[in-house]
Formats: C-alpha cells, sequence, structure tokens
C-alpha cells in the first residue's frame, strides 16, 4: 500500500516495521508505546548501549503519524506518546502544524530535531538524547518541556514564542559550532522558565527575550572557557523574579521551595561573564550565594538594570568585576562578605532606595565598600549612600558618610587646599561636627583670658576708655563681625600683638568652617 492510502480508515501501510506497526496502533488508540527493556542501564537513552530494529522506527513515520496521522479509534484522541523508543533519521518538523499530543521518554533520536516555525499544543521530551534541537521560531500553545535531556550540538529556540512553561530542568546541553549551547533571542514564555540544575557548556543567550512570570536558573552551573560569557541576556525582561539560586539535588520537591532539612544543596555557578545590560524584573534579581568564577576580563555587568529589589549575597568574585553602573533598584539586599574589593567593583550612577543588610554590616565596612567603587574621587556613591541613611533616620551615619566624602576628596587637591582641608577637618570635621567650634572656642578663650591678664595694654588715647577686662578682649578677639567695645582702645606690643593677630585668625576660621557647616546643613534640609 502506498503512503496516503486507506489512512482515512486507519489501515496499516503496507512497509511498517513490527516497531512502526506498533507505534501507528498506540497513536490511533491514543496510549503510551513503550518499547523499554526493564534494564535500567540498557534502557539509559545517554548511555553505550546499542538499540537494535526491535526498539527503532524511522522519523518519516513520526512525521506522517503527526502531520497527517490516521484517525483516532471510537472514544479515543490520537496521540503519539513514545519511551524507551529510537528515532532514526531526522525528525523534520519544519513550518508544520501538529496538532496531536506529543511525548517522548527516554528516548534515543540519531540525528537532530528539526522544528523552525512548527505549531504545537504541547510537546514533551522528556530524558532524550538529542544531537541537535534546531527550533526558531517554533509556536506552542501549550507546554514545551525539554527535562534531563541531553543535546549534544546545542539548542536553537531565537524567536521562538512557547504559550505557557518552558521547563528545562536538569537538562545537559553543549555548545553547537558557533560557541551557543542555548540560542534563545527575542524568545517569548508567557509563565515561567525553569532551568533548575541545567548544565550549559557554552554561551546561554537570552538577548531580548521576554519571560510572563519568572525565570529560575537555580542550582544550574554555566561554563563557557571558550569566550567570555557563559551568560548573555542583556535587555531580558522578566515580570517577576530571575532566580541565580541554589536547588535541593535528589529531592522530590516543588520548583523553588525551599529544600528540606538535610537535603543537599547546589549553589548557581557560572565560570564566564554575566551580562544582564538594561534587564527590566518586575520582583527582584536574586543572586543568594550564587558563585562567579571570572577571569581578569570578565565581568557580571548589571548595567542599567532595573528592579525592585537586587539579592547581592552571593560569593566574592576572586577575579573580574561586578558593574552596576546606571542600575536602579528599590531595596538593596545585600552582605558584606559578598562585595569585591578596589578595582573590581563599579557604581557609577548606581540608584537604590533602601539598604537591607543581611548579617553585620557596620558602616565602617559600608564605607570601604564605596571606596571600592570609587578610584577616582567621585562624589555620586557618597551623597547616594548619605541620603539613603537619612531617609531611613540615621542622621549621625549619614553626617560620617559625607565627612569620608570630603576626606576623599581632599586626596585629590593641590598641597595648599589639602592644607586648608586638614585644618578645617580638625577643627569642625568640615562642618559635620560643629560641637568641635565650641569646644575650641572654649580652650582659645580660656587661654587668651589668662594670658591678656598678664598683658601690658595702655590705652590708645587718654580720653575715655573701658574698663580693662581680659576675658571680654579675648572673646572679641575671637567672634569676628562682633564688636564687644574691647579692641580698639587697648594698644598691644611685641608678642602680645602677634598673640591677638593669631586669636583673630583662629576666630576667623572657626567661623568660616562653622558656617559651612551650616550652609550645607540647610542646602541638605
Amino acid at each position: 500500500m502506498t503512503e496516503g492510502a486507506g489512512i482515512r480508515d486507519g489501515d496499516l501501510p503496507d512497509d511498517l516495521t513490527a516497531a512502526e506497526a506498533g507505534m501507528w496502533q498506540a497513536f490511533r488508540n491514543g496510549t503510551v508505546y513503550d518499547l523499554s527493556s526493564g534494564d535500567s542501564v540498557v534502557d539509559d537513552p545517554h548511555g553505550g548501549h546499542p538499540w537494535g530494529p526491535e526498539r527503532t522506527v524511522r522519523a518519516r513515520i513520526v512525521c506522517w503519524l503527526l502531520l497527517d496521522g490516521p484517525p483516532a479509534l471510537a472514544g479515543r484522541v490520537s496521540s503519539l506518546k513514545l519511551t524507551g523508543v529510537q528515532i532514526s533519521g531526522t525528525l523534520d518538523l519544519a513550518g508544520g502544524t501538529v496538532v496531536p499530543y506529543l511525548e517522548m521518554k527516554g528516548c534515543r533520536f540519531e540525528r537532530e530535531i528539526l522544528l523552525p516555525e512548527a505549531r504545537f499544543t504541547t510537546a514533551r521530551f522528556v530524558d532524550c538524547s538529542v544531537p541537535r534541537l534546531e527550533a526558531a521560531r517554533v509556536h506552542t500553545e501549550g507546554d514545551l518541556h525539554l527535562p534531563r535531556c541531553r543535546f549534544h550540538n546545542g539548542v536553537r529556540l531565537t524567536d521562538a514564542h512557547i504559550g505557557t512553561d518552558l521547563l528545562m530542568n536538569q537538562a545537559i546541553v553543549y555548545r553547537d559550532r558557533s560557541g551557543r549551547s542555548i540560542a534563545a533571542d527575542g524568545m517569548t514564555v508567557g509563565q515561567d522558565l525553569q532551568a533548575e540544575l541545567l548544565e550549559s557548556h557554552g554561551e546561554l543567550s537570552l538577548r531580548s527575550a521576554t519571560i510572563g512570570v519568572s525565570l529560575s536558573l537555580r542550582g544550574a552551573r554555566l561554563t563557557n572557557p571558550y569566550t567570555r560569557l557563559a551568560l548573555n541576556a542583556p535587555q531580558l525582561t522578566v515580570e517577576r523574579t530571575l532566580y541565580l539560586t541554589p536547588a535541593g539535588v535528589g529531592a522530590s520537591m516543588l520548583s523553588g521551595a525551599t529544600p528540606a532539612r538535610g537535603t543537599r544543596i547546589q549553589r548557581f555557578e557560572c565560570q564566564g561573564g554575566v551580562r544582564l545590560d538594561d534587564g527590566r524584573f518586575g520582583d527582584a534579581v536574586d543572586l543568594e550565594r550564587a558563585r562567579f568564577i571570572f577571569t581578569e576580563d570578565q565581568e557580571l555587568s548589571l548595567r542599567r538594570v532595573q528592579a525592585p529589589e537586587l539579592r547581592f549575597m552571593g560569593e566574592k568574585p576572586q577575579r573580574g568585576k561586578v558593574v552596576l553602573s546606571g542600575a536602579r533598584v528599590g531595596n538593596l539586599v545585600d552582605r558584606a562578605s559578598a562585595w569585591p574589593g578596589p578595582g573590581s567593583l563599579h557604581m557609577g550612577g548606581f540608584v537604590y532606595e533602601n539598604l537591607v543588610p543581611h548579617g553585620p554590616f557596620p558602616l565602617a565596612e559600608r564605607l570601604e565598600w564605596v571606596a571600592a567603587a570609587t578610584a577616582e574621587y567621585n562624589p555620586e556613591p557618597y551623597e547616594r549612600l548619605a541620603a539613603v541613611l537619612r531617609a531611613g533616620g540615621e542622621d549621625e551615619d549619614a553626617r560620617e558618610v559625607l565627612l569620608a566624602k570630603q576626606r576623599r576628596r581632599r586626596e585629590s587637591l593641590p598641597l595648599a587646599a589639602k592644607l586648608w582641608g586638614y585644618v578645617q577637618d580638625w577643627t569642625v570635621a568640615y562642618g559635620y561636627r560643629p560641637g568641635r567650634a565650641a569646644v575650641w572656642m572654649a580652650v582659645l578663650w580660656a587661654a587668651g583670658s589668662m594670658a591678656f591678664a598678664h598683658a601690658s595694654h595702655p590705652p590708645l588715647k587718654g580720653g575715655d576708655h573701658p574698663v580693662w577686662n581680659p576675658a571680654l578682649f579675648a572673646l572679641d578677639l575671637l567672634l569676628p563681625v562682633i564688636d564687644l567695645g574691647q579692641v580698639g582702645f587697648w594698644q598691644l606690643r611685641g608678642g602680645w600683638q602677634w598673640l591677638a593677630a593669631a586669636m583673630v585668625l583662629l576666630g576667623w576660621i572657626l567661623a568660616t568652617t562653622v558656617a559651612a557647616g551650616a550652609t550645607r546643613t540647610l542646602r541638605r534640609s
């Protein structure tokens, strides 16, 4: 019988093998077609044990069933459900519309799967061995499941549209000829993209992808020793949360649930650069316990990222950089031990509204955090930190931050300005500790009063003059502008004249620094 003849009646084509005939009947019946032997070693699709013709069907027959298969038996719904089957040849469904439900478990494909511009309701490939999945612009109304599959030459999902969930948990993907393990630029997923415990050997590319709910890479291991980036996802949009966090290994648990006590934990680990520039995240970017292993020229790039919360609580990268330039977040949840040291942190234009330290993070370490991000003097990170502290009611800490800013600025000034800066710092701490001025005034006033009590002070004119009062005379010298009626009536000579000049100069210095501090206070108010 030629192909197509008798299909309306469900007759078996003449050239089918025994394995294909059984698959044909199972398709019409809507039941699972299981050719596994029951031996876990033999049935392992990723193992080296050969599967003979009794377990092999041609990809052409599979395509025939999916695209133009026979009618279902009465009271049944046709579907293709294969377990432990080997598919020979290229499974080519490019441009086709697949109506029957498709599910393949523990299957082995001899050649690549071609699904460009194909349309499915739901397609499930579970624990399958696939040379390559080529599925650019594929469209599913429901899920696309690829858990525990191994792809030896990469996966391409460029501009794919997944109606609900894309599942790639525990999948292992090796790079293609272009160096990418998963190429999913422009992909749209209606709900979750779950790739927990994923192993990616090459570049995972999600440029301009859109995820309708959350993107979970919990416990994933991304490795790319070939090029700079292991995760390349600029302009990524995730409506809720990006998880680069630990996952429980070997536990039966719901995705994202807290692992049960005693469960072995696998961290998210990335060996290669991460690029999330211009990403938009509706809830958070979560990096709890994440481990990044960089070379000197690689980085975790979060340039211009926007998210209500950034949870920066991973392991400190030993090399490479962390770049937050232009990022905007609401809550910055972080650990002191997570941040890299000087020269490895860049935060120009980084805006955060609240600080939520996880564990001890004293102000001295927070100032070191800011200093690490400013190889050259830049007032912006100090002013941002001070503003956040002041908004949280920590005015004293905010003043300490602004004082640290002035001290950092002093390092970049010429010698004369630097000396003047030291004077302001020693006297009234650049106006941020005005109480010092009162102490200095009191000390100078007391010392001056005692000194001038022994000074020779003939009157300048023989007429009327006030009674000599060394305390008022010293105070009149120290207070600029204010005239207490003492200085203009007495004549001092020699060392007393120099002492008076020194007290006038010190009075002006104290008054100037206090005025500068008051001006800054009023400006902040």
